[in-house]
């Protein structure tokens, strides 16, 4: 079974779109995927699933919470293999020593990626833009917060998107990678 990486976008920020991981690991399996696995508290989680789309986890999974958890929240799900190839094409890495100031916005329809694009007018050197082919690179070497391009891609610019800093990345990618080592043993 494939591993799969699921995002969900806006949630456990304030009081407001609390999902709880236990509930989300519990909803997941719920859904029949296996070796559930959350990481932080900000609504990521990887699992095994049958062969499907990510397109067709997210919504399911979507779904499941608005039902379950009564949440409405974005989801976007991507394989493993999709994460790796978005953190192999990362054209910012060289450039970003502070893996916090770079974010890596996910899509789940590519159509939406380059509507990412007006958030690249926003950069003030030494920012740094760029969208790829498969997700969107964005590093503020003097803080996200302090960022205009950040706050637009965090919010209603960023809405078709969710984002997470290269540390989160680097950890869903090795999460993904230990789960699926489970399938190879």
């Amino acid at each position: 079974m494939p591993t799969f990486i699921a995002l969900l976008r806006g949630v456990n920020v304030g009081k407001a779109k609390r999902v709880p991981m236990a509930e989300l690991r519990t909803l997941l399996a719920a859904l029949g995927f296996t070796d559930v696995a959350t990481l932080l508290n900000s609504g990521n989680a990887v699992f095994r699933a049958p062969k499907s789309t990510p397109a067709k986890h997210a919504g399911d999974i979507a779904a499941a919470i608005a039902s379950t958890l009564a949440v409405e929240v974005p989801v976007i799900v991507k394989s493993a293999d999709e994460l790796a190839a978005i953190v192999a094409a990362n054209p910012l890495i060289k450039d970003a020593p502070d893996p916090s100031r770079l974010l890596v916005a996910f899509v789940q329809d590519m159509k939406a990626l380059p509507g990412l694009a007006a958030v690249g007018a926003l950069t003030v050197p030494p920012e740094q833009f760029v969208v790829g082919k498969s997700a969107a690179y964005l590093h503020c070497p003097r803080g996200i917060l302090q960022s205009k391009a950040g706050e637009a891609l965090l919010g209603k610019a960023g809405k078709a998107a969710t984002t997470r800093n290269w540390a989160t990345v680097l950890k869903l990618q090795a999460l993904a990678d230990e789960v699926g080592a489970k399938l190879a043993k």
